[in-house]
């Protein structure tokens, strides 16, 4: 039988056009707010008092299509990787583009530019390293103020009055200049605060908190698994671990995150793999759970991931069943086949046998897909094989949780 042929998500998404066309209008609104064009037209005797407004009219354009192809993404269900990749580089890009002009036309000092520009460099640095570790970070409230009030101030300062103030009669008298350099310093405060918001949320990635594997090398050298690495799923639960997976624990999560659920209209579905099942009945177990759970899919093999899932055969053959790719055309699948709002995937090893190598008894990746984006987190449980199964239970009803409190968080925005 002739292989497969791979499929590819499709790029040029209308969401992905107004995307490219946001970056495309940045040389525009360069043009518009640096070059004399004035002078190229010597017919209109106000063009000089209009350049200002004009340039602020395009940057303001370009700045909302970021809420316009959003929405297209989310509302067409085409989240692509290259929407993933250009959105928030096109942010960056115009940003940028208008911190530069400013400074060009001594409206705006250096050092302002320089604080925003080092955040976004760094910010992106640390998710880079997280998203090798399997790790997403989400971008929190004060990422999206932050971008909020920096686009505002760009406004009020490619606005106001670029006349060099040198006494404090003129700073006072000149009100919309206070509020601009005002508006302007609230977000240099929040982009400063989301940047250590971000150190905060990686400080274990970064290494600024002891990690227990650190801890169990001071004590002696950690057991080594199938694999020969040394691995976090053989050494004992401590007793936070081991009270969050007891069927009470357990029970009171799966209320909660039925509860939200319910608050935000959402329904939840599921695709499991190693927990064979176990998320499902953690949620169903709890009354009136119908009203949100539609259902799930227990996919332990590789030909049932593919047949209900649509886990592509190259993903398996690639990367294989253990992976992020797996877990998040898992939980994409599950939301089209199920009909829901939220879907959650879990494919691991949970031992005692099954180890590869760089796959340690303990590895699962637990994946997450909405409407807006399909994500994936990497853990490495330990305990033996029940107790990596509860853990992945627990891990993915706390994803679950974590989605729908992002989602009513960007509704209330």
């Amino acid at each position: 039988m002739a292989a497969p042929h791979p499929t590819h998500e499709k790029l040029w998404t209308p969401a992905n056009i107004v995307t490219f066309l946001r970056i495309c209008g940045v040389p525009l609104f360069v043009i518009a707010i640096i070059s004399p064009w004035p002078a190229w037209f010597p017919e209109w005797h106000d063009a000089e008092v209009w350049k200002s407004w004009i340039a602020a009219g395009i940057f303001i354009l370009l700045a909302a299509t970021d809420g316009l192809d959003g929405y297209l993404a989310r509302s067409r269900g085409e989240v692509t990787n290259l929407g993933k990749f250009m959105d928030p580089l096109a942010d960056k890009i115009l940003v940028a583009a208008a911190l530069l002009a400013l400074i060009e036309l001594g409206v705006l000092p250096s050092w302002v530019a320089l604080v925003i520009l080092c955040r976004e460099f760094i910010v992106s640095g640390i998710r880079m390293v997280a998203a090798s570790q399997g790790v997403v970070i989400a971008a929190s409230w004060y990422g999206k103020a932050k971008t909020v009030t920096q686009i505002i101030a760009i406004v009020l300062f490619i606005i106001k009055d670029s006349e060099q103030i040198t006494t404090f009669s003129q700073v006072f008298s000149n009100h919309l200049y206070l509020i601009s350099w005002l508006v302007m310093l609230v977000a240099v405060i929040l982009t400063i605060v989301s940047m250590l918001d971000y150190f905060v949320k990686a400080r274990e990635i970064l290494g600024f908190t002891k990690s227990s594997r650190k801890a169990k090398g001071e004590a002696g050298r950690a057991p080594q698994n199938a694999s020969g690495e040394e691995g976090e799923a053989f050494r004992e639960l401590t007793a936070e671990e081991a009270a969050s997976i007891e069927p009470a624990a357990l029970e009171a999560l799966a209320k909660d995150v039925l509860a939200k659920a319910r608050e935000a209209d959402l329904t939840i579905g599921t695709a499991e793999s190693c927990t064979g099942g176990l998320i499902a009945a953690t949620l169903t177990a709890v009354p009136g759970s119908s009203e949100t759970v539609a259902g799930g899919i227990v996919s332990y093999s590789n030909d049932v991931k593919r047949a209900e899932l649509d886990v592509r055969r190259e993903t398996l053959e690639v990367a294989g069943a253990v992976s992020s790719q797996t877990a998040e055309q898992m939980a994409d699948g599950a939301r089209k086949h199920l009909g829901v709002d939220i879907a959650v995937s879990v494919t691991g090893i949970a031992g005692p046998g099954g180890a590869v190598e760089g796959k340690p008894v303990g590895t699962v990746w637990i994946g997450l897909s909405d409407a807006a984006i399909t994500v994936s987190k990497l853990h490495r449980f330990p305990g033996d094989r029940e107790q990596v199964r509860l853990l992945s239970v627990r891990a993915a009803l706390e994803f679950v949780r974590e989605a729908i409190a992002g989602r009513c968080a960007s509704r209330t925005l």
